[in-house]
């Protein structure tokens, strides 16, 4: 039987704002699913390490420095040396495939109406409503591959209430919620989802992730 082991705190941290590029504390802790005081702690020595940088202004929050994309190369290294880990991850990347492919023409015609090929206003519930509905089946089918995935590694479940939660302000209403940037969006959280799979599995984007 696979079990699931916990990743450590100081990996989580590092490897969100790996996946991030840029991130603030508050993200930072949504990505990991960690205490919103355990993260300000491995910021605090992380800053102090000269591991990450932190940045004011309008894009404000951390960033890794070359030192912390070494020091989080490493760690990942050892979060993902398990083979089973390693198993369950490519598995997890080839059910995702499909399914971002189907997601990336889904928030298509979330932005540009497929009936007039128009930028969507969002006035028209009915179209909207539509749309709302095939991102829902995607949701479900993407929640069973995170499940089987966060079943051996745990830190993928933080994706699964993130996800769900934006779809829950997409269904009441919130526009935003569906493909803004910068605004949690699904297409945010999804986004930081593929990424994820591609730093853990050490693979380089090609044709076969642009759906």
């Amino acid at each position: 039987m696979t079990t699931t082991t916990a990743s450590d705190p100081r990996f989580l941290v590092l490897h969100a704002l790996r996946v991030k590029g840029l991130a603030s504390e508050e993200l930072v802790a949504a990505i990991c699913g960690l205490p919103a005081g355990d993260v300000a702690a491995q910021l605090a020595a992380l800053a102090e390490e000269r591991l990450i940088v932190r940045r004011e202004g309008h894009l404000a929050g951390s960033t890794l420095t070359a030192a912390g994309r070494d020091a989080h190369a490493e760690l990942l290294e050892g979060d993902v040396a398990d083979p089973a880990r390693r198993s369950a991850l490519a598995a997890a990347y080839e059910a995702f495939l499909p399914v971002n492919g189907e997601f990336k023409r889904v928030c298509t015609d979330w932005q540009v109406r497929s009936d007039t090929g128009r930028p969507n206003d969002h006035t028209d519930r009915a179209y909207d409503d539509g749309v709302v509905a095939r991102l829902g089946r995607i949701h479900d089918r993407i929640t069973v591959v995170l499940k089987d995935l966060a079943a051996v590694v745990g830190r993928f479940g933080a994706y699964l209430g993130r996800l769900e939660n934006a779809l829950e302000r997409v269904r009441g209403g919130d526009v935003t919620a569906f493909a803004r940037p910068l605004a949690d969006s699904y297409h945010d959280i999804w986004m930081e989802l593929h990424q994820d799979l591609l730093l853990s599995l050490r693979k380089e984007r090609d044709a076969k992730d642009e759906g």
